[in-house]
């Protein structure tokens, strides 16, 4: 069974490299806020609120935990096998569906809005992770894991390859902004939104992909491979103020389960022990320096020396 570490500075918390220093606290320590998953994804803060939102796809709900109360409740069940989520710039929840095949919108009075379920007159496969550029548009994955079989989601014909797309939400018009990585998986910005950032969980060894956004802000170019995973299992992440990307890692041995995190050149700088693998994870509390990872059956939390880039 996990404990929480009994002493300071919490020997979970792992620096590969000296930068990696300044960014974490030697009085912070690695705290289990809730368990009870089947499989833990999409983390997403609502400061508003004061509450975090994650799926738990298998059981097929949305979960909530509040930080006043430390309760944990069902936010939405049945929940189309919800997977990534995240929230537009104002506000609105922003969820990727295996079972809907679609992205949709949740809005303040708690009607769902479609925003995607098809390309080409061809049904999406099942959106897995999600981000919202500082112009509205809305960037997402769509590997067909969610329909491969029936835990995850329900199983189906793939219809279209797997791509990374673009939605303007004011036209509607989605576009494919990548159709060569293999297995596109999580995704997110640099700070400056001048970089894209891709995880590619179908090649072996899985990598980070990045990209070049173009002059005017709706495609990419130039990809190349910014980390090759080695053994480790880059999932889900998101990226700090400095560019640091903080990806959940693991799978394989117990040495590798947790956060892995890397400067925005792509070093190894520092890693967070978890006793599970971490599936996706995101930034929250009062000054977004709260880390929540999604991990497996439970959801940890622990607070760093920096803050999330607005997006996530």
């Amino acid at each position: 069974m996990w404990e929480p570490a009994q002493r300071y500075p919490d020997p979970a918390i792992r620096a590969l490299s000296p930068a990696f220093e300044k960014l974490h606290l030697p009085l912070a320590a690695v705290e289990r806020l809730a368990t009870g998953c089947r499989w833990a994804e999409g983390p997403v803060w609502f400061g508003d609120g004061r509450y975090l939102l994650w799926s738990d796809i298998p059981n097929d709900r949305i979960l909530r935990w509040d930080e006043p109360t430390g309760q944990v409740g069902v936010y939405r069940g049945p929940a189309n096998h919800a997977n990534g989520n995240t929230r537009d710039r104002q506000g609105r929840l922003i969820t990727c569906e295996h079972g809907g095949r679609r992205v949709t919108r949740t809005e303040h009075d708690g009607r769902i809005t479609v925003l995607a379920d098809c390309y080409d007159g061809k049904r999406l496969n099942s959106p897995n992770d999600v981000v919202v550029k500082s112009d509205g548009s809305i960037w997402f994955t769509d590997p067909p894991f969610g329909i491969l079989g029936y835990y995850q989601g329900e199983m189906a014909e793939q219809e279209l390859p797997a791509h990374v797309y673009r939605l303007d939400p004011a036209e509607g018009r989605l576009e494919v902004v990548a159709d060569d990585v293999n297995g596109p998986n999580g995704l997110a910005f640099s700070p400056d939104e001048s970089r894209l950032y891709v995880i590619e969980s179908r090649a072996r060894p899985r990598t980070i992909r990045v990209f070049d956004v173009t002059a005017d802000g709706t495609g990419l170019r130039d990809s190349r491979v910014l980390v090759d995973a080695g053994p480790g299992t880059p999932d889900g992440f998101r990226v700090d103020i400095h560019g640091n990307l903080w990806c959940g890692w693991g799978m394989g041995t117990a040495e590798l389960d947790g956060v892995r995190v890397f400067s925005p050149q792509g070093e190894a700088i520092g890693h967070i022990s978890l006793p599970e693998r971490c599936a996706n994870l995101c930034f929250g509390g009062k000054h977004r320096n709260r880390l929540f990872m999604a991990s497996c059956t439970s959801i940890y939390a622990l607070y760093v020396n920096t803050q999330g880039a607005p997006g996530g």
